[in-house]
Parts: C-alpha cells; sequence; structure tokens
C-alpha cells in the first residue's frame, strides 16, 4: 500500500488539502457511502474528547467503516514511548508492539496526545504521535498533539462556505487574525499552530495578536506560515496591539495558550495572563473588521474568551467548523486508504 500519514498540514500541499475539503463538501451534501466498507480505525484517546471521539466514531460509520475506542481509561495497556529503556516502571507495553499490532487489526491509526505541559522542548518531539507514525504499517492520523490539522481543515472549509455564499470571494488575501484569549489556566498550543501555518498556506495574510512576546508560538511554526504566506506573496504580522490587528480584518480566529518560555514554571505565567483579560473578543473590536467571520474551535468559555453577542451572532461560524470535522475527517480517511 502507498501509506501516507496525516499528521500535519505542513506536510501536504495546499492542491492536496483542498481536494480533500472539495471531498469533504461533496459528502456534506450526501452522507453516506461505502469508501470505508470493512475498514477499521483504532482512535487512541490519551486526552479527553467530545468532538473529535465523536466525529471519528460517526464517520467511519457513515462510510461502511468500524471505529475501535481506546484510552487508558478504558483499559488499555499503559504504554512506553522512549526508545531503549529498562520498562520497570508503570508501562506494561511498548509503543513498538502497539503499534505493530494494531497495524494487523485495524487499517489506520489516530492518536491524540496532548503535551505534558512541563519542558516544552520535549513536548514539541511530539513523541508519541512520531512513535507511532514509525511503528505503525498502516496511516496514522493526528486528533491533535502539538497541532491539530483536522480542527483547521474543518475551519478553512468553514470560511470558505461562507465566504462565498456571501458572494465575498475564495480566502486569498484575506486578512486573518489568530487572537490570543484569556483564560484561567494555560492550554495547548495545538490549534493556534495550525491555524497560523493553514492560513498562509491558503493564500490568507496571517497577523498574530497576544500579549506579550511570551507568548509568540514556537519558532517552527512561525517559521513555515512565512514560508507559506511568502510562496502566496504574503507576510506574517505578529503584534501585542489589538486595534492594530483588529483593523480590516476578514477572519478572527479566537484561541488561549499557554507562553512557551513558563512551561514547567507556571505560577508567574499566571501573573501574565491575568493582565490581559482585555484581550476577549467582543462587540468593540469586532467592529473595527471587515465584517469579519469569526470562530472557535471548541470547547469555548463564554464571556472569557469571546462574549455571547459576539459568538451568538450570524458572524460566528464555529458551529459549521465544528461539524466540518465530520466530513473533513472522512475525507481523510478516504484519502488515506484510497
Amino acid at each position: 500500500m502507498d501509506m501516507k500519514h496525516f499528521l500535519n498540514t505542513a506536510d501536504w500541499s495546499r492542491d492536496a488539502l483542498q481536494a480533500m475539503i472539495d471531498d469533504a463538501r461533496a459528502m456534506k451534501s450526501a452522507r453516506f457511502g461505502d469508501d470505508l466498507k470493512n475498514k477499521t480505525v483504532a482512535l487512541l484517546f490519551l486526552n479527553n474528547s467530545l468532538r473529535t471521539r465523536t466525529s471519528f466514531d460517526v464517520g467511519a460509520q457513515e462510510l461502511g467503516g468500524h471505529a475501535v475506542v481506546l484510552s487508558p481509561s478504558g483499559g488499555m495497556w499503559p504504554l512506553e514511548f522512549e526508545d531503549g529503556v529498562v520498562m520497570d516502571g508503570d508501562a506494561e507495553e511498548h509503543v513498538k508492539e502497539a503499534a505493530k499490532v494494531l497495524s494487523r487489526y485495524c487499517d489506520m491509526i489516530g492518536i491524540r496526545a496532548f503535551p505534558k505541559f512541563l519542558d516544552w522542548q520535549e513536548d514539541r518531539k511530539d513523541k508519541i504521535l512520531n512513535a507511532f507514525a514509525k511503528y505503525a504499517d498502516v496511516p496514522v492520523i493526528n486528533m491533535e498533539t502539538i497541532t491539530h490539522p483536522c480542527q483547521e481543515m474543518a475551519h478553512v472549509m468553514a470560511l470558505q462556505e461562507h465566504f462565498e455564499k456571501a458572494g465575498r470571494g475564495g480566502l486569498d488575501g484575506k486578512k486573518f487574525v489568530l487572537t490570543w484569549t484569556y483564560h484561567p489556566k494555560p492550554l495547548n498550543t495545538a490549534v493556534a499552530n495550525s491555524a497560523l501555518m493553514i492560513a498562509a498556506k491558503f493564500g490568507m495574510k496571517p497577523t498574530l495578536l497576544c500579549p506579550t512576546e511570551d507568548f509568540v508560538l514556537d519558532d517552527r511554526y512561525v517559521e513555515q506560515a512565512c514560508k507559506d504566506a511568502g510562496a502566496n506573496g504574503h507576510g506574517v504580522t505578529i503584534t501585542h496591539e489589538i486595534k492594530e490587528a483588529y483593523e480590516d480584518a476578514d477572519v478572527v480566529y479566537a484561541k488561549s495558550w499557554g507562553a512557551i518560555p513558563f512551561f514547567g514554571n507556571w505560577e508567574p505565567e499566571k501573573g501574565i495572563r491575568d493582565r490581559f483579560k482585555n484581550f476577549i473578543v467582543d462587540e468593540n473590536k469586532m467592529a473595527l473588521t471587515n465584517d469579519a467571520l469569526v470562530s472557535h474551535c471548541l470547547p469555548m468559555r463564554r464571556n472569557v474568551k469571546m462574549t455571547d453577542a459576539v459568538f451568538d451572532s450570524p458572524n460566528c461560524i464555529a458551529y459549521d467548523e465544528a461539524e466540518n470535522r465530520l466530513h473533513v475527517q472522512k475525507a481523510i480517511m478516504k484519502a488515506l486508504v484510497g
């Protein structure tokens, strides 16, 4: 089999990603088929999930396939991911065995594994996802680790649908604002990393808005976004000024994330983030935009990250983005086993 993993949108061309989105849009109109008939996907959840677990399970079923959901809390053996270690701790099984055995049972493996938030230099290696990709003999899908490519495929699909419906054309040249928002505790940078990259890949003009330099994303993702934006004739803007970011924006994407320099030492980071509750997405900020579409990946704390008035407005596409997870993931699975 000509096997290719779906680990990160940076690994795929814009044309290939667009082909999957086009297929997803077709399946949104005709949801049921047999493209995954007699195919099985193993879904490993090392972290909680609502949308991801449901949409992959339902998506496989709607195309005639079957999903096996696995998690440590559901009876799966605890796994070891380091090579060459003496396994005298809690882990009962090495990822090598797990990946090889699952490859003999299943046609694909999905992995959800958040960083440990202790040491970004370790977390950025994405060891769990990369270990399964290394040892599995079937395609591996990233269901969110330190990036979240499925979420951002759904986001792009929703943006394309809404801009086309409004007669506002495609995504090329649109100003895309990825804004940090307050949250009581530090969160994963995965969605932010993916959002910045895919905005650049699909021809938008990305602006990263965050309170201080500490909240700028990992260089790996900023540099990838700069590379893709440059290929489309644009640059990436990083700013800490709210008004500058929101002015004339066509898209506002809200997300909270933890400041990378404080991984493993979160107490002083809290003192910084608590000063920037004013980064909430509200009506006054949205009034500065070019009638922008606004969204969030969910789950979202209302009136902390975004006001009710903004989230419940016609410009908010968060529910469409969430629905599109189902459709783009079906298209991804089809592409990997087709």
